[in-house]
């Protein structure tokens, strides 16, 4: 498999990049790897690089996008931060990433367990942490069950995924509201934004179009 060239990016509608990610994910859990030289991928890309899709993710270590989507070298920019949420500084990568960078898709990567999400659960605080924390804590408070308050923690594998899915939901929400160059882009469907989850027990990543 080649790295991508101008010409090949411009075949990469915002849905043949999502087929794409799929068939990336689906060979990852049947440990099927594309055949591909990287080598040959870093020789071919140091002169300019083509990605067809931009994806936010955790910076756990067991959720690289370039794996579990089964990608080479300048297949897709990958942006990471713990809890996987925007700021200006992530707005403004994605907003370089789609309209200078010619990618067509966007994609916000949360996880099952996630260690981010379990802090925002238990209301942790440790240095700047807390600051970071804090960006997830919407997600906690949108998510309105369990009531009993001693069920709303990090003990609850449910209730941290349900935070983590709904996390990735106002992530995207934040990304049309505070970002008009891609809000733009993505009601002309020059790029589609969507969610997914990554289930870290099993490999899969299911995505919420």
């Amino acid at each position: 498999m080649k790295a991508h060239t101008k010409e090949s990016q411009n075949t990469m509608t915002p849905a043949k990049s999502l087929h794409h990610l799929k068939e990336g994910n689906a060979r990852f859990q049947k440990n099927l790897k594309a055949t591909r030289n990287l080598i040959e991928q870093v020789k071919n890309t140091g002169e300019g690089q083509f990605p067809f899709a931009t994806v936010l993710s955790c910076i756990d270590s067991r959720v690289s996008a370039e794996l579990v989507f089964d990608q080479g070298v300048g297949d897709v920019f990958s942006i990471r931060i713990a809890g996987n949420f925007v700021n200006e500084d992530i707005l403004g990568s994605m907003e370089f990433a789609c309209k200078l960078a010619g990618t067509r898709l966007v994609v916000v990567l949360g996880h099952t367990a996630c260690g981010a999400v379990k802090g925002a659960c238990d209301n942790a605080k440790m240095g700047n942490l807390t600051g970071l924390l804090d960006k997830i804590k919407p997600a906690v408070s949108a998510v309105t069950f369990p009531e009993d308050k001693s069920l709303r923690n990090s003990s609850n594998s449910e209730f941290v995924n349900k935070v983590s899915t709904k996390n990735v939901q106002l992530t995207i929400d934040r990304i049309l509201k505070e970002s008009d160059v891609l809000s733009e882009m993505h009601s002309q469907g020059e790029i589609q934004i969507v969610g997914a989850m990554y289930d870290v027990k099993t490999g899969a990543v299911t995505f919420s179009e």
